[in-house]
This record gives structure tokens, C-alpha cells and sequence, in this order.
């Protein structure tokens, strides 16, 4: 079965890169509705939250077109690290992963027609040790402010990543292997409904 578009249920730049990188072709529509989560588990919420989106610009898809949804958080134990709003909340994000390591989780829902499946993936990160005047040289690169975590394991912030334990796309912001084999695991499931 083929689906009649795809459709990427996010704003983010990146996710729009990765998906292009792996030859797909999509649209994209933006879920603009308020997000609930009711849970403070890491794991749970990227799932909650991808969920939300793609269910909700499915809602108004085209049949047999499949939304992908997704949401990215950087936890540190169990605290999520959001989007830092100035300058403090992100020196106190890097200040509490610096020297150490942390948990990126990416939640992908997939929605055709009555169909969703949803996943998450972990990737650890290792940070080196980082001093004042680094945190601050690397926040005033501006590089901070529109990323989960306060960084982008891609741009400037790549000079302080020791090393990662899993998928390195994950933490960009779509695991986008996983993603792929889940789509396929997903088109068989509709073929055999279809039977």
C-alpha cells in the first residue's frame, strides 16, 4: 500500500532536513493546538505530545495520507530541559549537563486513516567539562535559544559532545532509521487489513 501523501506534523527545520535526507517526499502542516501533557516521564511525554500532533492534523488529512508527528525533549533524570527563554535558564541548563551526561528522547506518532502507532527513542550524551567563559562564548553565539536542552548536538555546541550512545539523529530531532522501519512495519499492517 502507498499512502496518498505524507504529511510531517512539525515546524522544526531539522526534522524537515532529516526527512529529506532519506528521500522522502512531504508536506507540511503545523498542529497548532494546545499541548497537554500528563505525565513527567521523559519517555512518556515525547510520546504524549507527538501523539497530540499527528492525531491532530490528521484529523483534517486526506485518506490513506500518513502523519508523522514527533517531539524532542532533553531530560536530565527525570527533569526535562526545555527551551531556554534567556540567557540564565540556559547557563543552568549547561551548567547541570556539563562534565557529565543527560538523555535526549524523540516521540514519533505515526496516524493513517484509524491506524496509530507510536515510539520513542533514547540517545545518551556525554558532555566534556566546560568553563564559565565557554557556557558564556557559546551562549552569546545565539545558537541556544530555539533548541530543547539549550544546544544542537549539529552547530557550535558539537566542540563539548564526548561522544553518544545510540542514534545521533535522534538527538538532532528524528531517528530517522527507526522511523523508516516503522513506516514499513506500519504499510504492511494496512495491506494486511486491507486483505
Amino acid at each position: 500500500m502507498n499512502f496518498s501523501k505524507i504529511i510531517l506534523a512539525s515546524a522544526s527545520p531539522r526534522r524537515k532536513e532529516l526527512l529529506a535526507q532519506v528521500g522522502f517526499e512531504f508536506d507540511i502542516i503545523v498542529a497548532k493546538g494546545e499541548e497537554v501533557v500528563t505525565s513527567d516521564i521523559p519517555n512518556q511525554v515525547v510520546m504524549e505530545l507527538s501523539a497530540q500532533k499527528a492525531k491532530e492534523v490528521a484529523a483534517n488529512a486526506p485518506k490513506d495520507a500518513l502523519v508523522i508527528g514527533a517531539d524532542t525533549v532533553v531530560a536530565l533524570g527525570n527533569k526535562i530541559l526545555g527551551k531556554p527563554k534567556n540567557y540564565e535558564e540556559a547557563f543552568d541548563m549547561i551548567s547541570s549537563f556539563k562534565n557529565g551526561s543527560h538523555s535526549v528522547f524523540t516521540g514519533v506518532t505515526l496516524v493513517c486513516n484509524d491506524v496509530v502507532k507510536s515510539f520513542y527513542v533514547e540517545t545518551i550524551v556525554h558532555v566534556y567539562d566546560m568553563t564559565k567563559e565557554e557556557i558564556d562564548e557559546y551562549i552569546l553565539s545565539g545558537d541556544c535559544y530555539d533548541k530543547a536542552g539549550a544546544y544542537g548536538v549539529q552547530g557550535y555546541f558539537s566542540r563539548y559532545v564526548k561522544g553518544i550512545e545510540g542514534d545521533y539523529f535522534n538527538v538532532v530531532g528524528l531517528p530517522v532509521s527507526r522511523l523508516v522501519q516503522e513506516i514499513k512495519k506500519m504499510e504492511v499492517s494496512l495491506c494486511r487489513n486491507l486483505i
